[in-house]
């Protein structure tokens, strides 16, 4: 898997007015607590060095900090505020960066006239207010302790943000074959996508995966054959009689990954029957995806671009310890009426089954070769972003998995506690059958990537027309 790192500029603030000793005592108690928040995510960049004591404090302190962050190439800023702090010097490094930022202080303890200590809270009204002023969009933990879990949270929801941010930010998305000339539903407009998001549409052809995976087939060297027996060994492949298939599809995989990293590209939409035929396979080429996210590439079917930004998102969100999933709506449960079904013919990570058997492959109903496993029990987020007539929307549901009757192609069932409400959320979107999906709860974080990238946010929960 891509296991993110985020860089964060942690910019800790005083102001002068108060008593020095008093915010280096608060900077004491909170920056180691802060420093070992998500070690193996996170990589902080302090002011030890460049501001005095390492806290921003005066309007000459703004050029030196933006220049040690720009030199880091920071992803988000953090300014925990060691006292009433400084809003000049917060909202003059923030403006410059565009980036995530994270604002929070301690609670005080209570301050007579005669000894007025820190006022944490009442500078971090000021802040934010002056932020809002020069449109600096800011996150935000309350007045609480550095040791407390509302602190741990609200940080892990912060990194999770600006993972998300970071991964959308300039971020190219391989189109990799043509549209399937029936699917009118997957039309993106990639002007809007450069304009709006910065985002770019890289297409490849299949003529490319074609050379590059017959290539590998052709050399057979280490990579591939060490690759190839990897493969092997989680997948129960004593269903497939075709070899050639299970080479074609580990030559596939890595064929297209090194298109996509040579192309600088973290996801990509799929012409899959197209990369099937030219390939030559006899089974389908979904395999080739389920083995791209869990190698941290997250992809979508029917060359849904949105579909591919919706899995990157949901990638990211997870900081690359999970691999998400593509699916299409699909049916409802026969048996419980809020559960439906979450299917699609072979594309979804192996890593992501049950542990009742190994991913294996059967035939289709059309003859084919295909991935067949159901994913495992558990708490899972779903996300479709889309868009209409100008403006962005982002469906979120969190629900839980549950059993329900086998099925081909790799599929789990969900429940949740109104079906009909999603299902009319949905059906007004504007959404499509297809949504990403990735293991955990992760709505409220994706709430708040949506308010930095003002996306409309569309929940079971949200006012939404009814049916008839």
């Amino acid at each position: 898997m891509y296991k993110e790192t985020i860089t964060i500029g942690l910019m800790p603030t005083r102001r002068p007015v108060f008593k020095m000793e008093t915010a280096r005592a608060e900077y004491d108690v909170i920056m180691p607590i802060i420093l070992r928040q998500l070690p193996q995510s996170v990589r902080f960049v302090d002011l030890e060095g460049v501001c005095d004591q390492g806290m921003a404090s005066i309007p000459g302190d703004i050029p030196k900090v933006a220049d040690c962050f720009q030199a880091a190439k920071i992803d988000a800023l953090f300014a925990p505020f060691c006292d009433f702090g400084c809003e000049e010097v917060v909202v003059g490094v923030a403006k410059q960066f565009k980036l995530p930022l994270l604002v929070w202080g301690t609670r005080d303890k209570v301050s007579t006239f005669e000894n007025r200590q820190k006022e944490t809270q009442c500078g971090l009204f000021a802040a934010t207010k002056v932020l809002q002023n020069y449109g600096v969009t800011f996150s935000y933990i309350w007045n609480c302790e550095a040791d407390s879990p509302d602190f741990v949270q609200g940080f892990d929801k912060f990194v999770r943000v600006a993972s998300v941010l970071k991964a959308l930010r300039n971020a190219n998305i391989a189109e990799i074959g043509d549209r399937p000339k029936d699917f009118y539903s997957v039309i993106h407009n990639q002007q809007l996508l450069i304009e709006n998001f910065n985002i770019t549409v890289k297409p490849i052809t299949l003529a490319a995966v074609k050379q590059a995976a017959m290539e590998i087939l052709e050399k057979k060297d280490k990579t591939y054959t060490d690759y190839y027996a990897d493969f092997k060994e989680r997948h129960d492949c004593t269903g497939a009689d075709d070899e050639q298939f299970i080479q074609k599809v580990c030559a596939g995989t890595l064929a297209i990954e090194a298109l996509l990293r040579l192309h600088n590209c973290r996801a990509a939409a799929f012409d899959c029957i197209g990369v099937r035929d030219a390939l030559g396979m006899t089974g389908s080429a979904c395999t080739i995806q389920s083995e791209l996210s869990d190698r941290g590439f997250p992809s979508a079917c029917e060359t849904d671009v949105w579909g591919a930004i919706s899995a990157l998102m949901c990638t990211a969100v997870s900081l690359g310890r999970d691999a998400e999933f593509l699916a299409d709506w699909t049916y409802r449960n026969p048996d419980i009426d809020n559960s439906e079904l979450i299917w699609h013919g072979g594309p979804f990570a192996a890593s992501l089954a049950s542990d009742k058997w190994k991913p294996r492959f059967h035939k289709n109903n059309r003859g084919f070769w295909e991935l067949w496993f159901e994913m495992k029990q558990g708490k899972v987020t779903l996300a479709r972003l889309d868009e209409l007539h100008g403006e962005y929307y982002l469906f979120l549901g969190e629900a839980a998995t549950c059993a329900g009757p086998e099925t081909t192609g790799t599929w789990v069932w969900i429940e949740v506690d109104d079906w009909k409400n999603w299902e009319e959320t949905l059906m007004f979107g504007p959404f499509i059958h297809h949504v990403a999906g990735v293991y955990g709860t992760y709505g409220a974080v994706l709430t708040e990537a949506a308010r930095y990238l003002g996306i409309h946010v569309v929940t079971p929960e949200s006012a939404h027309p009814k049916s008839l």
